[in-house]
Formats: C-alpha cells, structure tokens, sequence
C-alpha cells in the first residue's frame, strides 16, 4: 500500500511507531492473554500504565506539584461546561477571548452558568484576520476566570503570548496544542484539551489544574466533571476510556524519545514554515490569517479558483493526501500538522499543490 499521510483536525492521526506497538499489544497486554480494553481500571497492572502516563506527562511539561493532572470523559466541551461549574457561581463574570469558533463555544456555555463577558476579538491587520491582547487595565479582577484558546482548530488563529489577566486565573482551552511547544503550566489557573489531535483518540481529555481552584463545584455539578472528586479518585471515581488512556501513555513516552516539547517545537516550526511557503510564494493559493497569528498545527488556505475545490480535494485524496476539505463554515482546505505528522508527509502535500497548480493554474 502506498504511503497516506492523513490531515484530519480530530481525530488525528497518531505516530506510526505508538500504533504498531498498539497493534502487536492489542490481544495480548503484559502477556496477560488479554486486551488492555479488557483489564479492570483498578487492577494493579492498568493502575500502573495509568500512573505513569501521568508521570511523563508531568514530566513533558514540568507540571508543578501543586497541579493535579486529571484524565476525564467528555472532551473539551465537557469542559466548556466543566470549567464554569467548578469555579463560579451564577452571579460570577468569566471573561473570554475569543479567537474563533471554539472559544466562541465556551461563551455560549458558559453563559448558562454564570455571566460570560468578551474582553477581545478576532479584528483585521492588513486586510487578514488578527488577534490582539487585550489591556490588562480591561480585565475585571474580581471576576471568576479568564477563558482563552491559543490555538483555533477550525480558523487557524493562534498566538504565543499569555493574556495579562492580574490575580484573575488564567484557563486555557489546548485541544490542538498542547504537547506541540513548552509551556509554563504555573501561569494557568487551569489547562485542558481534548486528546484526538495531540494526546491520543477521542474520548479523553485532560485537565491540569492549581490545587486552590479544587474543591469549589458547585453542589449541582455532575460528579464526572467535579475537580475533587476526580483528583480524589485518582480519575477513577467511574471507569474511564481506558484504552484511550494506555495509548495517550504510549504517546507520552514516543513523545519523550523523540526529545520532548522542545524537540517537538522545534519539528512543528519547520513544518509550518515549509507549508507557508508554499502557499505564500503562489497567487494560486492563499492564507487569510495575519502572519502574526497563523497557527503551527491547522493551516487553512484557499484557491483562487474555489471552482477547482473539488477537483483539488479528488486528486489529493488520490495521491495520498487525506482530510484536506476545510471546515463547512471556512470552506476551501486545511491541513492540520499535528505532533504526529512527520515532515515526509508537508513535502508530499507541497509537491502536490505545485503540481496541481502547474497543471491548473
């Protein structure tokens, strides 16, 4: 079978080498004769990997020990509820950068638990879309939380720098980034992300969270989603996506012997900067984010021909070049780059697009 490289924003696709050693585990875990889906989480041998996949992720982004690291159900839009239910009341303000769609997500829920406020937006530089940060002297102190998306799934709007919000706890919203650079986990109040882009298949998220903001849900949160209870049980208050769990742990350690975070950046960069070449070295393509705010794991582009579409889409799928159909309320293309896609297959997309320029433009 010939090589496909596949461009999914979520789920996405993992490392070749975690899968393979999936694959030759998945009917015989610790030759126990068993799938690792069929062990009881409170086993001593799931107990273990469980344990460990924490540990390197502690270690990956040296989390500090007053953080809990918690694995949970529901996403990153359980958390979009999640969040508001464990640190507000209904009389509290959360306020919001807004980014694009998913940080536009955790305003619609959060306003059904307590007071959302929008303290900045997506605007224009030079005609493209633009993300400034907000003045600190805009940022309520005594509201609740600070809500924030440094890297948008769907528009390809990121941004390297943290939000000033003052003693107000930062809660940062990173699906599509985490694990893609260092980060200084002891700015945040609190960091989530749903696990199919950069941690492993969906089903799982994980929340990192500062030890005083455990232990304020409200009465009426849901215990699946309640902060303490999760960090009391160790994640394991009901049975979790266990097999989710064993393969974001056999991320974490590919992730380790690849060099970790800054080896990762340091990949990604290359990446990006070899895709954004491409696209702006050519009036047959086009970005619409502002330099200053291009994301390093979702690239949208456009044609300048949106007739030929479908015909891009068709060939590219043709020669291996898999989910590059952008999101319905983008359109045009889109090539998410996550952790696991290898340089091999931002070459193979590049060629691609010059070919297809060469013949059709």
């Amino acid at each position: 079978m010939k090589e496909v490289f596949n461009f999914s924003a979520g789920p996405a696709m993992l490392p070749k080498e975690v899968m393979l050693k999936a694959q030759a585990e998945f009917t015989n875990w610790r030759d126990l004769g068993c799938s690792v889906m069929e062990v009881s989480h409170r086993g001593k041998d799931f107990i273990e990997i469980a344990a460990k996949a924490e540990q390197d992720l502690r270690d990956l982004l040296s989390v500090p020990s007053n953080y809990h690291v918690l694995f949970t159900h529901g996403g990153g839009r359980g958390q979009f509820a999640a969040v508001p239910l464990n640190l507000s009341n209904p009389n509290d303000t959360s306020l919001h950068l807004v980014s694009g769609s998913w940080s536009k997500g955790a305003v619609t829920e959060a306003n059904k638990y307590n007071k959302a406020v929008v303290v900045g937006d997506v605007s224009e530089k030079d005609g493209l879309q633009y993300v400034a940060p907000p003045a600190l002297s805009d940022i309520d102190q005594s509201a609740a939380y600070y809500h924030f998306c440094p890297n948008e799934t769907v528009d390809g709007i990121a941004y390297d720098w943290l939000p000033e919000a003052g003693n107000v706890p930062l809660v940062s919203d990173m699906s599509s980034t985490i694990l893609s650079q260092p980060l200084d986990v002891a700015k945040h109040g609190v960091i989530y992300a749903g696990a199919q882009k950069n941690i492993g298949p969906s089903g799982l998220s994980v929340v990192i969270v500062r030890d005083d903001l455990v232990g304020k849900a409200r009465k009426e949160t849901p215990s699946i989603f309640d902060y303490a209870l999760a960090a009391k049980s160790d994640s394991m208050y009901n049975t979790p996506p266990t097999f989710s769990w064993y393969l974001a742990g056999l991320v974490f350690e590919w992730l380790k012997d690849m060099g970790g975070v800054n080896a990762m950046a340091k990949r990604n960069g290359e990446k990006a900067a070899l895709l954004y070449s491409a696209i702006d070295s050519s009036d047959f393509y086009s970005s619409k984010v502002h330099p200053d705010n291009r994301s390093k794991m979702n690239v949208p582009f456009h044609l300048a021909n949106p007739a030929l579409d479908s015909l891009f889409l068709e060939q590219s799928q043709a020669a291996g070049l898999l989910a590059l159909k952008g999101h319905r309320s983008v359109g045009g293309m889109r090539a998410s780059i996550y952790n696991a896609m290898p340089v091999e297959g931002i070459v193979a997309l590049v060629e691609f697009m010059r070919e297809f320029e060469r013949v059709n433009g």
